[in-house]
């Protein structure tokens, strides 16, 4: 697909970033509606091992890859990290507000420009560099430590953001190798295997209720990531991207109206900063037409 014809539908992209980031949110927050009721960790098992049904229609391609060490070593590599992030992030979401989850959730490209520059060899130049420390400062401003107590759900989403960067960029570097798809759907089978010890150790009974939420969540998840693709498929990230603000937004409103969290002003303005130092970055690659550099995209990827 061409540049030219990435770029003639931007309307259509943004309406698709529009459905995924409203896909993210109602995801997050259904995570949020758990609340204690069962432990993070088993809750982040059971929403990918319910979410394998969605597998199916790739299990083909799944069954058809000629898996060898080196693939089989990254896709577990990637499966722990991941597996890491994701019972960080539902951890986080039992003690933060969604909003700050939301915002400091933007922190993951940046993270992902970082690990690209040191691991990838791609060239950190001086615009981006700028644009990490805008990123930076808006963290402080979200956190304001020696103003606030910075929580143990704090310190997880940090730690989510740096590990979801991790697998991002691991996912770079086996998609030289395999189709886009199987990557995916490897993620999947992986991340549910490396959370098997750790649900086993904090194992209850779950509640129908409970099991119906995280179905939702896996649905939802599933959906946001699909919607994605048809945004950047019609339209490159840099006109996709600043759709993706709204999610902090509607963030902010449901935490207020659904779980009577207050209305944080400098949780959306470090939120603002950060998104916006992305997109910058995101909007000089595409008039640079640097397509080898690894796009700061925006999602939950959970």
């Amino acid at each position: 697909m061409t540049s030219s014809t990435v770029s003639s539908r931007p309307l259509a992209g943004m309406f698709w970033m529009f459905a995924a980031g409203l896909s993210f949110v109602v995801m997050t927050a259904l995570v949020k509606s758990l609340g204690t009721s069962m432990n993070s960790i088993q809750a982040a098992f059971l929403r990918y091992v319910l979410g394998l049904v969605f597998l199916l229609p790739a299990m083909r391609s799944i069954m058809a890859t000629h898996l060898t060490p080196r693939l089989l070593t990254l896709f577990g590599l990637r499966g722990v990290v991941h597996a890491v992030a994701v019972m960080l992030w539902f951890f986080a979401m039992t003690q933060i507000p969604l909003a700050e989850v939301t915002a400091m959730n933007y922190m993951t490209p940046v993270y992902v420009t970082l690990g690209a520059a040191l691991f990838l060899g791609e060239k950190l130049a001086f615009r981006r560099i700028a644009a990490i420390l805008v990123a930076l400062v808006g963290v402080l401003i979200i956190l304001r430590p020696g103003f606030r107590e910075v929580s143990s759900g704090h310190l997880a989403m940090l730690g989510t953001a740096l590990t979801l960067g991790g697998s991002y960029l691991l996912a770079k570097i086996l998609v030289r190798d395999v189709p886009p798809a199987v990557v995916v759907a490897h993620l999947s089978i992986w991340v549910t295997i490396a959370l098997i010890p750790f649900a086993i150790a904090v194992w209850t009974q779950p509640s129908l209720r409970d099991l119906g939420v995280l179905f939702l969540v896996a649905s939802f998840a599933t959906a946001g990531h699909y919607f994605m693709t048809l945004a950047l498929q019609a339209a490159p990230v840099a006109v996709t991207q600043p759709v993706t603000f709204l999610q902090l937004i509607w963030a902010t409103i449901l935490g207020a109206a659904v779980f009577h969290e207050s209305v944080d002003v400098w949780v959306v303005a470090g939120g603002t900063l950060i998104l916006a130092a992305v997109s910058f970055i995101s909007w000089r690659e595409f008039v640079l037409n640097r397509k080898d550099l690894t796009p700061p995209s925006i999602a939950p990827k959970l």
